[in-house]
Formats: C-alpha cells, sequence, structure tokens
C-alpha cells in the first residue's frame, strides 16, 4: 500500500523514493486526500491542544508545560 506524505516545503503531496527528507514533511497518510489536508489537520490539533483545559501555558523549572491541576 502506497504511503503520502505533505511537504511542507513546496506545499505538494509526495510519494515514492524520490521525497524531500523528514524535516520538511508531514504523514504518512494512507490516501492522496489526506496527505492535502495536513496542514488543515495540524491547525485543528494545534486549537484542540491550545484550548484543552488539563493544560496551561506556565511552564515548570524544567520549561515543560505544567499540567493543571483539578480544583
Amino acid at each position: 500500500m502506497a504511503k503520502y506524505w505533505f511537504c511542507v516545503k513546496h506545499h505538494a503531496v509526495e510519494t515514492g523514493p524520490d521525497i524531500c527528507p523528514p524535516i520538511d514533511r508531514l504523514g504518512p497518510y494512507d490516501s492522496v486526500a489526506e496527505a492535502e489536508r495536513a496542514l488543515e489537520k495540524a491547525q485543528e490539533r494545534n486549537e484542540e491542544w491550545d484550548n484543552d483545559p488539563e493544560w496551561s501555558d506556565e511552564t515548570d523549572w524544567a520549561g515543560l508545560p505544567k499540567r493543571r491541576r483539578p480544583e
């Protein structure tokens, strides 16, 4: 089964042996349609994480996000 990646450098779906390096791509995806939606899906996930009530923007001593404690 072929796998597809979305190249964030070229804004194109890629497949096969001659694709951009891992740092420049998202995936793998099972279909071209999924790969074409990669940036949209990433934005949706970012919004979900930004609004997750269990996490805060505060960081601990190591610079990691603090887990919010139930009140």
